[in-house]
């Protein structure tokens, strides 16, 4: 059985998925800063982004997804394992974007996110995120 703290976590850790989905899809780029800790390490070269640390891969989202008219982030059969003041997830994605231009194309996109998180003094926050893909279809 799940101990009240263990319950806690759990939900903090879910929410920062979706803090983060909800960040990147309403362009507030800033709220990104209460979800990764500062040298957080993210990696999304699997759908043709970048990795690096957190600072430069926000800059990178603000620089590159307003070139998206519209996109959405939704995720599914979350997995969290807490180890302590440390944990770790696994996340479906689908996360289909429409592409710039006057094709109407759409880029479906279907990912993992494999997250690790440490507990600081505000809370969770996402140390690491790596996508890693399960498709991609440019419709």
């Amino acid at each position: 059985m799940l101990s009240l703290e263990e319950i806690s976590d759990r939900l903090e850790i879910q929410q920062l998925l979706v803090d983060y989905s909800t960040a990147i899809d309403q362009r507030q780029f800033d709220d990104l800063d209460s979800v990764f800790t500062p040298d957080a390490y993210i990696d999304y070269r699997v759908s043709g982004g970048v990795d690096g640390h957190f600072p430069e891969v926000k800059a990178w989202l603000e620089e590159v997804l307003p070139n998206f008219p519209a996109y959405y982030h939704m995720l599914g059969n979350i997995d969290v394992r807490i180890s302590g003041d440390t944990a770790t997830s696994r996340a479906v994605c689908f996360n289909p974007m429409v592409m710039g231009g006057d094709k109407g194309q759409i880029y479906f996109v279907g990912i993992w996110y494999v997250d690790e998180f440490i507990r600081t003094a505000q809370g969770w926050r996402m140390s690491r995120r790596v996508e890693e893909k399960c498709f991609d279809k440019l419709v």
